[in-house]
């Protein structure tokens, strides 16, 4: 029989990036929170986790922590249903989201369903390539990705996608691409990039150019608030999404470098199939918001 408390431990230890973090958020001292995890070990004869910095766990400690996340997720739901409304304490459901969705219509999206329930949002940003790999390790509950298949044990449910175009300001085109978009002005014109990660503009490069750059200047600026800002100042030319250029694009703020072309990313819902009622109604109102909020 598994001892919740020990992998409590182990999960707040990780979720709180460290021992000293963790063990405040558990109201233990640090030197008992490295015993609970020690016990935990002795008891499974695995190591769960690395002691580095911060301290990350293993295969089998991401195994576990995912185990106890469900099990917990499963408790509050009893919980709720038992203490009367109003008076229980707060949930929280961990979700991982791209940060173009978080910057554009997740959180109108989400807001009818925080104003109904006393849920706790734990959000955890990365690339929309990237989230999936958090749910398969346990981290999150759900997450919004670019991929398609569940992983073992999930359910994915289509959202709608997010249309992308290479957009730039006016004085900016006219000073780099006087003769458009080519592969010559790719080469020398500064493109914004969100991070390593980021191949939208690769993408649209193989479709407008039919070929990609090897080689081409670029910033890198891992902020969705900001990547509009950042073009529209005619700093660079890059990628944003319908919900970041249609207004500007209208205006006359931007132009379109290709527009013949977009990329399309679309978005996929994965959970746990679990019976709680929470993620269910978590679930039901996302599908709901994104008929209108994204492209179908």
């Amino acid at each position: 029989m598994l001892d919740y408390k020990l992998i409590e431990a182990l999960a707040r230890v990780v979720e709180e990036g460290g021992f000293d973090r963790g063990a405040r958020k558990l109201h233990l001292t640090q030197s008992a929170v490295s015993q609970r995890i020690k016990l935990l070990e002795e008891q499974t004869g695995q190591v769960l986790l690395t002691r580095t910095t911060p301290p990350t766990a293993t295969v089998s400690g991401r195994r576990m922590i995912k185990h106890y996340l469900q099990v917990k997720r499963l408790e509050d739901d009893l919980l709720g249903a038992m203490v009367a409304t109003g008076r229980e304490a707060f949930a929280t459901l961990s979700v991982g989201i791209n940060e173009d969705s978080l910057a554009t219509w997740f959180i109108a999206a989400v807001k009818p369903f925080l104003k109904k329930e006393r849920v706790l949002l734990d959000l955890r940003a990365d690339d929309q390539d990237q989230t999936h790999k958090l749910l398969k390790d346990g981290e999150v509950i759900g997450c919004i990705s670019a991929l398609d298949k569940p992983v073992q044990g999930c359910r994915a449910i289509y959202l709608g996608r997010m249309d992308y175009r290479l957009v730039a300001a006016p004085a900016f085109a006219a000073q780099w691409f006087p003769n458009g978009l080519t592969t010559e002005s790719v080469q020398q014109a500064p493109a914004l990039v969100f991070n390593r990660k980021d191949e939208l503009h690769l993408k649209l490069f193989a479709v407008a150019l039919k070929a990609v750059p090897t080689d081409f200047p670029a910033h890198y600026l891992p902020s969705s608030e900001k990547f509009s800002d950042f073009i529209s100042a005619g700093l660079a030319y890059g990628m944003l999404p319908t919900q970041q250029n249609a207004e500007l694009l209208r205006s006359g703020q931007l132009v379109d470098l290709a527009p013949a072309h977009m990329v399309s990313v679309k978005l996929y819902w994965h959970c746990w199939n679990l019976a709680s009622r929470l993620l269910e109604t978590f679930t039901e109102e996302l599908v709901k918001a994104t008929q209108t909020a994204l492209s179908r």
